[in-house]
């Protein structure tokens, strides 16, 4: 658990980044496709043959998990402010519980309570008046969500029977994410806005490497060490945070109430996740 705090916590700063500096400035495809290629970098050391199948597996979960989501979340950017996006991924943790129910061919019921309350939670803090284009946004957002959360699952349960190192998977992971996003970038991108300055190009480094490269690496290997539930309402703490990294390094405004409100309903969650796990 405490590996997804940190990975939380280092997370929290890129809604902001991407949405300051790179949002409507570089091209999504391009930004999206760079960022996959640098955190491919990050593991190619690590690269080891596999079995076809195996690695076909590994390609696919890192091309829905991180390329889809990734290609769906910063075209949301073009309809939504920072403070909707975030609001919209509250409903992450019912896509990770359905899924884990799904694939553990179960449906229990109680499971649900711990993320419908991560989900409470996270609403309280980041309900806000929406913009016109919202319903659009919405959409996309949640084809990110349901993108994300499936991945995430779906590594976990690949997890449990394979001996490979987290490392070595995720030169396979990672390919998989470069190989849609490229395909992406060359089929749709729009090759007159790529990143110009310096800053952007920093901006790149550090989500690509730190943030998605090792980034989902302690996330996927964390993700593995809790149950289903705990997972689910994890992908929430990143609301709270990205909120407070807003207000304190890009001067946002927040209603301490309602963060404190919300992040109480959450800290109920993980209780009742302790209790069911």
């Amino acid at each position: 658990m405490g590996l997804l705090w940190l990975i939380t916590a280092l997370w929290a700063f890129s809604f902001s980044l991407i949405g300051a500096y790179l949002a409507g400035q570089v091209d999504a495809y391009l930004a999206v496709a760079s960022r996959m290629a640098l955190a491919l970098l990050v593991f190619l050391p690590f690269w080891r043959p596999l079995p076809w199948r195996q690695a076909l597996v590994l390609m696919a979960t890192g091309a829905v998990e991180i390329g889809v989501m990734y290609l769906f979340l910063y075209h949301s950017y073009r309809y939504l402010s920072v403070p909707e996006l975030l609001l919209f991924t509250i409903f992450t943790p019912l896509y990770v519980s359905l899924f884990a129910d799904l694939f553990n061919r179960r449906w229990p019921r109680h499971f649900w309570a711990p993320a419908l309350l991560a989900v409470a939670g996270a609403g309280v803090i980041r309900w806000t008046e929406l913009s016109s284009d919202y319903w659009h946004g919405f959409a996309l957002i949640q084809a990110a969500n349901a993108c994300f959360a499936f991945g995430q699952v779906w590594y976990r349960h690949q997890s449990q029977a394979s001996p490979l190192s987290h490392r070595a998977r995720f030169a396979w992971f990672f390919l998989g994410a470069l190989l849609v996003t490229l395909l992406a970038a060359w089929l749709l991108g729009d090759w007159q806005k790529p990143p110009q300055t310096t800053l952007q190009w920093g901006v790149l480094l550090w989500l690509g490497i730190v943030a998605s490269g090792l980034g989902y690496l302690g996330w996927s290997f964390g993700s593995t060490k809790v149950n289903a539930q705990q997972l689910a309402v994890m992908n929430n703490m990143l609301i709270p945070a990205g909120i407070v990294v807003n207000v304190t390094i890009w001067g946002g405004h927040a209603d301490w109430g309602r963060l404190a409100l919300g992040s109480l309903l959450m800290a109920a969650a993980l209780y009742l996740c302790r209790r069911q796990g």
